[in-house]
């Protein structure tokens, strides 16, 4: 199986979003929410609150969005109610969720698609923050401190989603991190032990290496950041993964260049930025990076 999702022009969209797009049934990670109601989660410290209006669910269905993740720190920026509303709005859209729900069992269920040749399960789980956790009976993520261990939830997660294939996405480590934390490589361990075909991390702003079927970070996609002038969150990748059957075979990256609102393909000396920083990064793991047509190319054996 195949899902390739091809970009030619990307299209401006007039609304403040920070997410990360990456392509194997298209699937994307959302840093916010779609209302226009609820009020900011009450903690003093929280520097950002993130929220589009509902007609922003309109670009991922454009976008041929089948699954979202909410699976993040920004998904109760503006408390349950916001939060409920985004769940209707995507629900109203043919958007599948992951990640968050109106409890916690709904929040941690996968989603599962059937596609031609696969049975894919998605499932979405975030380490932070412990106080977004949803409950029995509480909307919230689906939540999980992965320093401390891959609970048995996310395996029983796994099996339940009866699929081929597999995708856990985490939300996982601090913010413009160039490389995993020695605790997220063990996490992705553990994830790929407990039935994940393939691992498709978030959180940092900025991609990260890639090594056997684990994608550490996708960074972002489409941002309204501030941008840091090392880190370079305004250059970031497209992924899409190839499926032989059941089995993630090859990862393509098309190097990205985020505007205010607006991304579209990197040229120049910023696609030659992002080459030189994905092969140092994938280098870490061994892992070899070839060059096609001007996407940045991971085969898996």
């Amino acid at each position: 199986m195949s899902c390739p999702s091809r970009p030619g022009a990307w299209p401006s969209w007039p609304t403040t979003w920070s997410t990360t797009g990456w392509s194997a049934g298209q699937l994307i990670r959302e840093r916010r929410g779609e209302s226009e109601g609820g009020e900011p989660w009450p903690d003093p410290a929280k520097p950002f609150f993130f929220r589009a209006p509902p007609v922003a669910v309109e670009a991922l269905t454009l976008l041929g969005v089948r699954c979202v993740t909410l699976a993040n720190n920004h998904a109760l920026d503006f408390g349950t109610e916001a939060l409920l509303d985004t769940l209707a709005h995507l629900g109203a859209a043919g958007v599948a969720v992951v990640g968050a729900g109106r409890d916690e069992a709904s929040a941690r269920a996968p989603a599962v698609f059937d596609l031609p040749g696969c049975r894919l399960g998605v499932v979405g789980v975030t380490d932070h923050p412990a106080e977004f956790a949803a409950g029995p009976d509480r909307p919230g993520v689906a939540y999980a401190d992965l320093r401390q261990g891959t609970p048995a939830w996310i395996f029983d997660a796994v099996s339940a989603a009866e699929a081929d294939a597999v995708v856990v996405t985490p939300h996982w480590g601090p913010n413009m991190a160039t490389r995993p934390e020695p605790d997220v490589r063990r996490a992705a361990a553990e994830l790929r032990g407990a039935g994940a075909t393939l691992v498709a991390g978030h959180s940092a702003h900025v991609f990260q290496g890639v090594a056997d079927r684990v994608l550490y970070d996708l960074g972002d996609f489409l941002d309204d950041y501030r941008t840091d002038p090392v880190a370079r969150n305004d250059l970031g990748l497209f992924f899409l993964v190839t499926f032989a059957g059941s089995v993630p075979v090859r990862v393509e990256a098309l190097p990205l260049k985020l505007e205010f609102t607006h991304t579209r393909l990197a040229e120049g000396h910023d696609a030659a930025w992002i080459h030189r920083r994905f092969r140092r990064a994938c280098g870490e793991f061994n892992t070899p990076v070839t060059e096609v047509d001007g996407r940045l190319v991971v085969e898996w054996t």
